[in-house]
């Protein structure tokens, strides 16, 4: 008996449609003969649901009690010992009852699967394990009931539900995934468009990298190694040479002639990890380049370079390799075609871009590699004297031996050869060598004394020791480079660890890092000061932009370590004159600081824009306040005194008592408006700032209602709600507009509701949200930000409704406080104003969940439901 199949339906959110296709593709097998059961589906109460469960064959449940409650779970022994072809279990996340046979619902598939039973199932993507925070980062709500990925990954199918934001709000509001008392609270928390567009492009790159999956997978079982075109994925080659920024850019431009093409650069280094033919500093800037353009930076070993591109690219599925014109000049090709060559004639179906440059054949440009290692004074002084003196002294003593033997004593002389190569090097060693053949001929080989060797054996002999021992002086003398190049790799590594770490815990803006990482540079180079020099052309004089140590060089000429960074930038350093080999890992702190410096640069170019930003919006409020709040009061006042003055009419004294109240009342609100004005003009001067201090709603609220009748509104502010941050002259002006907007639209007899409730998402600061609800005529999806633009006012609105600036001057305002305005559409009908403002102090809510939820909760403790807390 074989394993079961499973299929698994993957929605991005409750009500897209998962449980409904699951119950569809049943009844097509059903039809096709297929036996089908339902083992468990959770239909909400769903009518459309209910109606396609009709027809199929359902196991009863298993009832389970728990704390004086009963609950219905998937009867697994009932559909194990039915033996259907097919069971239908939804919900695959779900946790069941205690008592059950397993813990986790799919557990339970797990056991059917292995019976060789196949299983339908549903989950969503926020029950994924391995998404959990990035669930609750979007949402505010970590989801308790969850399942590992594998689970879902070892599906044999998976189809993906798919429904555009829109489309599942317009659903919820029509009542087909909610009961009508909970859509409210389903479309202003957890249902709202940000929310379900990020949980829609989860779901959708998760699946996408599925797909990736099953086409490698099959692809390795069939023995595929061609490349197939599913996706355009441009590989391109680089050295760390001055081409790479061209190749990288040639490369970008290619990937971006389709939809979905993919970037990707690898560079290729020696296994052993001691050379390399690429500039740190160069490789750091190109990394940087193509991170900039989307792509994604690969660093492969290998000591094949052409292989190891090609294996990368065939990993990876590329498309395209794009590699530079060879830098090499003419007369270096007789060592090989090159890696262009190689790669193009042995690339198959992958398409292969030479592109050619500035720097094509003009030769590598590197220093060269130093075959002679630098031991220092004392240990190659010693290997002269071992490879000089030794050889004498060896022959004196074997001379008064009478000798050992010609083999003895041939790997007498050998070992002192071995010996000059350990302590000082090649040279002394193939001196000795040299010297250790010739005291060899004329000491002990025929005739004696003399450079002649009358046996052509001999000849040989003493032939075959001085290959023997260049060549072993040759292996000893690698061996020691190698050992010495390991450990200034190893050292550079750990130094350019300690590099990124410093660069990573800096702040984002760059303050303090700069400093930090010329610090570093100061130790461990052992220089007295460094100094990041910077000007603004080759005309202008440099200027320390930072620096570490007592008096830095103040230009590139006067320091004893000069690393241009581009044209105007240069890192300079004071103290001793570094090897040539330092300068590399010298390179990589350069152009780290030259990072770091822009970093720095941008976050501040990124907060003036932010502040001039926040002046042109207060600035646009202030000119929209003053064209349209000033003439409501302005009006009443000049028709109180027109009246007055009127000598046509005989005014009583109740009637002047009035007009004039209602004449101090205008005042009062010009003045108040007009320090608010004022406020606001020396807040975008930058004289002043909002006054923004702890606000009660409750307070603020009711004086928003002077322009409009008060029973045309209906209040929904609880005194219990925490206090906001806020300024209470602006958000009164906000809110205003707004309530005076919607009571414009709203049908007659129709009150407005005005409702405030609290908000506490996970791992977020709290915050108030105030609802402005009307029953009028709506505002479609693609006006909706519309309606906020100055002078703008929607459908058939009357000239003199307004210049169409109010709903700009309170969004305005109200983001100039840190929150936020934005418009939603009212389940039946309608149009909301959302305000969303930062609380006080908020204690910690529980989301909203279903009426069977609720009970589950009330004996099971707390549960994860399908209808999560908001966010902000």
């Amino acid at each position: 008996m074989g394993r079961g199949r499973l299929r698994i339906y993957l929605g991005a959110a409750p009500g897209v449609g998962k449980t409904y296709a699951m119950l569809a593709e049943a009844h097509r097998r059903a039809e096709r003969g297929t036996d089908v059961v339902v083992g468990f589906v959770e239909h909400h109460g769903r009518r459309h649901t209910l109606d396609l469960v009709d027809g199929l064959e359902v196991v009863p449940r298993r009832e389970q009690a728990h704390r004086d409650t009963v609950f219905t779970e998937l009867d697994l022994d009932a559909v194990l010992a039915r033996r259907p072809d097919v069971v239908l279990v939804d919900e695959l996340a779900h946790t069941n009852v205690p008592g059950c046979r397993n813990a986790k619902r799919w557990q339970d598939v797990e056991d059917l699967l292995a019976a060789g039973i196949d299983v339908i199932s549903t989950v969503n993507i926020q029950h994924l394990e391995s998404l959990g925070d990035v669930v609750e980062g979007i949402t505010g709500v970590r989801q308790r009931e969850t399942l590992p990925d594998d689970v879902v990954r070892r599906a044999d199918q998976i189809e993906l539900v798919d429904m555009s934001p829109q489309a599942l709000r317009r659903r919820l509001a029509h009542g087909n995934v909610y009961a009508p008392e909970k859509i409210d609270a389903a479309l202003s928390n957890y249902f709202r468009p940000g929310n379900l567009t990020a949980l829609r492009e989860l779901a959708l790159l998760w699946t996408a990298d599925r797909v990736d999956e099953y086409l490698q997978a099959y692809r390795a079982e069939q023995g595929i190694e061609g490349t197939w075109q599913a996706r355009e994925r441009i590989v391109v080659g680089l050295t760390g040479g001055p081409e790479g920024a061209t190749l990288i850019r040639r490369a970008a431009r290619i990937a971006a002639r389709g939809s979905g093409g993919e970037l990707l650069a690898v560079h290729i280094t020696r296994a052993d990890g001691l050379t390399g033919s690429g500039s740190p500093q160069a490789l750091i800037e190109q990394r940087a380049l193509v991170e900039s353009l989307g792509g994604s930076f690969h660093t492969v070993l290998g000591d094949d370079a052409p292989a190891a591109l090609l294996d990368f690219a065939r990993g990876v599925n590329a498309t395209q390799v794009v590699l530079g014109t060879s830098r090499r000049k003419a007369w270096q090709y007789i060592y090989g075609p090159g890696v262009g060559a190689t790669v193009t004639r042995d690339s198959g179906d992958i398409d292969v871009h030479i592109v050619t440059h500035e720097h094509a054949a003009k030769g590598r440009g590197q220093l060269p590699i130093r075959r002679v290692t630098d031991l220092g004074r004392p240990r190659t002084v010693a290997g002269w004297v071992i490879g000089l003196a030794g050889q004498p002294l060896l022959a004196l003593l074997l001379t008064r031996s009478h000798g050992l033997g010609a083999s003895t004593d041939m790997l007498l002389f050998l070992s002192v050869t071995v010996c000059a190569a350990l302590v000082g090097g090649l040279y002394p060693a193939i001196a000795s060598a040299l010297l250790g053949s010739s005291v060899l001929n004329y000491y002990f080989t025929p005739p004696l004394h003399t450079f002649t060797i009358s046996a052509p054996q001999n000849v040989l002999a003493v032939g075959i020791f001085t290959a023997v021992a260049i060549a072993v002086a040759s292996v000893v003398d690698l061996a020691a480079r190698r050992t010495h190049q390991a450990a200034r790799s190893q050292a550079e590594a750990r130094t350019l660890s300690a590099l990124a770490g410093t660069v990573l815990r800096g702040a984002p803006s760059g303050e303090g890092v700069l400093t930090a990482l010329l610090d570093q540079v100061r130790e461990t180079f052992q220089q007295d000061s460094v100094a990041l020099l910077e000007r603004a052309d080759e005309h202008a004089p440099w200027r320390c932009t930072a620096g570490s140590g007592p008096n830095p060089p103040a230009r590139p000429e006067l320091a004893d370590v000069d690393v241009p960074v581009g044209d105007n930038l240069a890192l300079v350093l004071a103290g001793r004159v570094l090897p040539a080999q330092d300068r590399r890992l010298l390179g990589a702190f350069a152009a780290q600081a030259a990072v770091v410096l822009e970093r720095r640069r941008l976050a501040g170019e990124a907060a003036a824009a932010r502040r001039e930003a926040e002046g042109n919006r207060i600035r646009t409020a202030l000119l929209a306040a003053v064209s349209h709040d000033l003439r409501t009061p302005l009006a009443g006042i000049k028709a109180a005194v027109s009246s007055l003055r009127s000598e046509d009419v005989e005014w009583d004294e109740a009637d002047e008592a009035e007009l004039l109240a209602g004449i101090e009342d205008g005042a009062d609100r010009l003045d108040h408006l007009i320090n608010n004005l004022l406020d606001m003009s020396r807040l975008q001067t930058g004289t002043v700032t909002p006054l923004i201090q702890e606000t009660d709603l409750d307070e603020v609220v009711p004086f928003a209602l002077g322009g409009v009748a008060a029973a045309s509104v209906r209040l929904d502010v609880p005194e219990s709600l925490p206090m906001v941050h806020a300024d209470a002259g602006l958000l009164e002006r906000s809110l205003a507009n707004l309530i005076e907007n919607a009571v414009k639209y709203s049908p007659e007899g129709v009150k407005v509701l005005v409702k405030a409730d609290a908000l506490h998402p996970a791992g977020a600061p709290g915050r108030v949200e105030l609802r402005i609800v009307d029953r009028g005529p709506g505002v479609p999806e693609e006006a909706k930000e519309r309606i906020f633009a100055p002078f703008q006012r929607y459908g058939d609105a009357p000239r003199g409704a307004g210049v169409g600036l109010g709903l700009a001057v309170a969004r305005g305002f109200v983001e100039a406080m840190g929150g936020a305005v934005t418009a939603e559409d009212t389940p039946g009908g309608g149009l909301t104003m959302v305000v969303t403002l930062p609380a006080v102090d908020l204690p910690a809510v529980d989301p909203p969940a279903t009426d069977a939820e609720a009970a589950r909760s009330e004996a099971l403790g707390p549960r994860g439901g399908p209808l999560p807390a908001s966010r902000p």
